[in-house]
């Protein structure tokens, strides 16, 4: 059937039910977020039962997810009033582990929402749970081990270090051969006869010192992970402007994989100032075809006071590709 399918964008998995009078159970196709494959469940008795549940596979019995997620129901059309659930943290091994009953009617057309807010691989022999998200090995570099270690002992004693950078509040150490290898930018300043090479200064001063930290300890390979996301804006505004190609895709990946409304109307405007085609194309989903435009209706108008306007005629273009007249 059409309406068993789910669309799912970043962590968001959406279910539109065209039908729901005729019949009093129904159950979703498989969908993917993070690496377990999902259904949705519904049963109207007296109250509307909703459930979900890994798919049933040797996979999900040997390592079942530990999911924190939201629940939202909502009517289509203009005047939709969701109804959300609390936050829910369970162990997900089968379609009996969780059920939310909704003391509502909601009948014909209407949406359920699942937002996951964390997923975690849970050992079945013990130990503790490890979230998927994010993932180390996707920023670490392919230098061996031991190459990693001198470069961070490079960086953090400035062992034979040859250039100065100024941040806004600070000054840090570097090496004028790893920026040049890192970056065009950085290698035109020390080729040419531009004052940098001379000085062996460099002024970063939209950086703060921790933001510039974190970025010399990617471009040397030392990355942590939570380091990468506190300052994840900061970063893909740097690997713009120095030209740093790899820095800006992660950046941007990063970015696609926790679009909620609370940051989809800044995402969206980062996307259309750093030229992030495929974060300007999520945001914009997320918005239109999968509704979102209704739960920021209230930002939404101090964001076209400052928005483009080419960013607003494609807004405009992409309402005209979902509207769909009831």
């Amino acid at each position: 059937m059409v309406d068993s399918k789910v669309e799912t964008i970043s962590r968001l998995a959406q279910w539109k039910i065209e039908n729901f009078g005729s019949c009093s159970y129904k159950k979703s196709d498989p969908f993917k977020v993070g690496i377990w494959n999902w259904h949705l469940s519904i049963e109207k008795n007296r109250y509307l039962y909703i459930r979900l549940f890994p798919e049933p596979s040797r996979f999900s019995k040997e390592q079942p997810p530990l999911a924190r997620f939201v629940l939202r129901v909502s009517n289509t059309g203009l005047n939709r009033k969701p109804y959300i659930s609390p936050i829910h943290e369970r162990l997900l091994r089968n379609c009996e582990d969780f059920v939310w009953p909704v003391d509502s009617t909601f009948h014909g057309r209407f949406i359920i929402d699942v937002e996951f807010l964390d997923l975690k691989i849970c050992p079945v022999n013990g130990g503790e749970a490890s979230s998927i998200w994010p993932s180390d090995g996707l920023l670490q570099s392919v230098a061996a081990e031991s190459t990693l270690r001198c470069l961070s002992r490079m960086l953090e004693e400035a062992i034979h270090s040859d250039v100065t950078i100024n941040t806004a509040d600070g000054t840090l150490r570097a090496h004028k051969a790893i920026l040049s290898a890192s970056s065009p930018v950085f290698q035109s300043m020390f080729r040419h006869n531009l004052k940098e090479k001379e000085s062996s200064l460099i002024y970063i001063e939209d950086m703060s010192l921790e933001s510039c930290t974190t970025l010399l300890s990617y471009l040397y390979g030392t990355i942590k992970q939570e380091d990468f996301w506190k300052h994840r804006l900061a970063l893909l505004g740097a690997a713009n402007k120095y030209d740093i190609a790899g820095l800006k895709d992660a950046c941007e990946e990063s970015l696609l994989e926790d679009i909620n409304s609370a940051n989809v109307l800044e995402r969206l405007q980062e996307a259309w100032l750093y030229q992030l085609d495929r974060l300007k194309k999520g945001c914009l989903t997320y918005l239109f075809d999968f509704g979102k435009i209704y739960d920021v209706r209230d930002e939404v108008n101090n964001f076209f006071r400052q928005a483009d306007r080419e960013l607003m005629l494609e807004m405009f273009q992409e309402v005209l590709t979902v509207w769909k007249p009831i």
